[in-house]
């Protein structure tokens, strides 16, 4: 049975991947709104069989009912779409996050890759950390080999990081490993923040931008970052404990320092801590 069925376009202008998975490392949906903002309504190129990558127990089809007739199934689904950007076509893989097969379904994306003589790979992302929403997105950044990065975006952070690894990941070492150039751009957004962040999606896209030095359209990004930028001000200006939070933070961002990992941990327990009980919570944080 086919893992996937691509439809080969035949004018293909230097192609580049941009490739981001809803999950582990899309906080704020940062990296999959980035994704959908850029595929817009571009060609397909190639999907996946999802009865090969998904679970359906764990990540259930939606059943429309109109009037007691179920009427329509929405399944997860993962894609590949053609949108041409400047002088580049760029092929943005997005959707689901597989939940089997990852060495598998890596090493289809390297023969895709192959197949359509891609030239680079962006992976995106998005992590919690301790970063204030009143100060610009910051960005990390993974590469292949030094000097792949561009803008401002530095490689970090500095010494060994051992995490649990996300499929996306797995699948930038697979290309990397394939001889193609891989790179990956990761948002920070504010950990005490829940729900999309629709600031980290728009730096997300900039910094696509200013790899493929191209301008890509933001949407309504902007106007919804503007909008809960403003709903987070108002939250800070009514409770003391969270204003003095998110203005030590401010202080560290300014100071370009952060804490160290267990001071980190320890700070942000007491937060949602100190949260949870005035909200009628327990005293430790799930």
């Amino acid at each position: 049975m086919a893992r996937y069925r691509l439809t080969k376009p035949d004018d293909l202008a230097d192609p580049v991947v941009v490739a981001a998975f809803d999950g582990w490392v899309d906080a704020g949906a940062a990296a999959t709104n980035a994704t959908r903002e850029l595929a817009g309504q571009g060609e397909l190129v190639v999907e996946f069989d999802g009865d090969r990558l998904f679970d359906y127990r764990a990540r259930r089809p939606v059943l429309e009912i109109q009037d007691g007739r179920p009427e329509r199934l929405t399944w997860p689904t993962l894609t590949i779409r053609r949108q041409r950007i400047g002088e580049h076509d760029v092929l943005v893989l997005a959707g689901a996050e597989p939940d089997f097969r990852w060495q598998r379904f890596a090493a289809d994306l390297v023969e895709l890759a192959r197949e359509l003589e891609v030239r680079e790979w962006i992976s995106l992302g998005a992590i919690p950390a301790a970063v204030p929403h009143t100060r610009p997105v910051p960005v990390l950044g993974t590469e292949s080999r030094p000097g792949l990065l561009r803008g401002d975006v530095k490689p970090g952070p500095d010494g060994l990081l051992r995490v649990p690894a996300a499929c996306i990941s797995i699948v930038d070492m697979a290309v990397s490993r394939a001889g193609i150039p891989a790179v990956g751009y990761f948002a920070q957004i504010p950990h005490y923040v829940s729900g999309e962040y629709p600031a980290a999606a728009a730096e997300l896209l900039r910094a696509v931008g200013r790899h493929l030095d191209v301008e890509p359209a933001m949407g309504d990004l902007l106007e919804d970052a503007r909008l809960l930028q403003l709903r987070l001000d108002t939250a800070a200006g009514l409770d003391d404990k969270t204003r003095n939070y998110v203005e030590r933070l401010e202080s560290m961002v300014d100071e370009s320092r952060l804490p160290a990992g267990d001071d980190l941990i320890a700070d942000i327990e007491r937060f949602l801590r100190d949260r949870g009980a005035e909200m009628g919570g327990g005293g430790r944080p799930n």
